[in-house]
């Protein structure tokens, strides 16, 4: 992931940590599925990817990480984007999320 330079970025990146990937269990942050955060004048953009293109949650995870970032930042304009490259793989797993993989 593109580390966020902003204090906002960092606590997007925070706010998304509740969203839990319903399959794996873990949090999309440490399972590495958001890529770049960017927050410019009053718009937040979120470019997140999900393990499989197939995956039957894609709306679901979006939809929620939407919402989410619209509560916590209601003064800001939010988009999030489904992104498939580059594709996702199990080593953008944080350390975090390894950790809890191993406590599951």
């Amino acid at each position: 992931m593109e580390a966020p330079t902003t204090e906002t970025g960092n606590e997007v990146l925070e706010t998304l940590k509740f969203i839990i990937d319903p399959e794996i269990g873990i949090n999309i942050v440490d399972l590495g599925l958001v890529y770049k955060v960017s927050h410019e004048a009053n718009r937040l953009h979120v470019e997140l990817t999900l393990t499989t293109p197939g995956c039957p949650m894609s709306s679901t995870i979006v939809t929620a990480a939407e919402q989410i970032l619209q509560n916590r930042f209601p003064e800001l304009a939010v988009a999030v984007e489904l992104v498939w490259v580059p594709m996702w793989t199990p080593e953008r797993i944080t350390e975090a999320g390894l950790l809890q993989m191993n406590s599951i």
